[in-house]
């Protein structure tokens, strides 16, 4: 079975403002699409298929915009946070809630990719996702050098790719990544939690994985950043 995948675009996109008080920041256009149409594209070039979007801002819009996702070879399922539960529930929330889509059998490993970063070379390799697998590992990360909006980073990335919290945190999590159910364990569907803590335990008791991402990456944060962008 091919790998499923879930696309976080329920957030309000605050510092983004005004853009974002009339359309939500992963539909705002980035070289001539929409910035979540990147990730479509690159997730049916990999040969995922079905993929599940989480939605609360604005979430009208999404359905309007992108359809069923046939027109990339997709299935697109919405999780529609604001319709369902009132909010957006963050991100480990978001994952939890979307399981029943995206791990079926229960154990399946399925991407994770914000909607609002543009990384337009991130090619979703199925064979990482295949070695993933073959891991004791609940999440496998893709890491960029600090950015200035987070200089005090999230991770060391230590020998064979082991990540860590201990030491120089020279590593921040790209927003990019292959995740086990079992990282949200104990986070009922409708519930608003965080994903850090779950990564943080993880890396704690040795179960966490992580590799340097070196193509293009954006966290667009404001106009004027998207702006640059073209």
């Amino acid at each position: 079975m091919s790998a499923r995948a879930l696309i976080l675009a329920a957030g309000r996109g605050e510092r983004m403002r005004p853009l974002t008080d009339t359309t939500p920041k992963p539909l705002l256009p980035v070289r001539g699409r929409p910035m979540i149409e990147w990730h479509l594209l690159a997730l049916a070039k990999a040969g995922v298929r079905e993929v599940v979007i989480n939605t609360a801002w604005l979430e009208e819009q999404f359905q309007a915009a992108l359809g069923d996702g046939s027109r990339w070879g997709l299935t697109i399922r919405w999780s529609a946070e604001g319709a369902a539960w009132g909010g957006a529930l963050e991100t480990a929330g978001g994952i939890a809630t979307a399981l029943r889509w995206l791990a079926p059998n229960g154990d399946e490993a399925f991407w994770v990719v914000s909607g609002d970063i543009v990384a337009p070379d991130f090619g979703f390799d199925d064979a990482d996702r295949r070695r993933f697998e073959d891991s004791g590992d609940l999440g496998h990360l893709w890491l960029v050098p600090n950015p200035e909006f987070n200089a005090r980073g999230d991770f060391a990335l230590g020998p064979g790719g082991r990540l860590s919290r201990d030491g120089e945190r020279a590593w921040t999590y790209a927003n990019l990544a292959l995740l086990r159910p079992a990282i949200v364990a104990g986070i009922a569907p409708g519930t608003r939690a965080p994903l850090g803590p779950a990564l943080f335990a993880a890396a704690a008791a040795g179960r966490l994985s992580g590799q340097a991402w070196r193509g293009e990456w954006h966290n667009v944060g404001t106009p004027a950043q998207l702006a640059a962008l073209g």
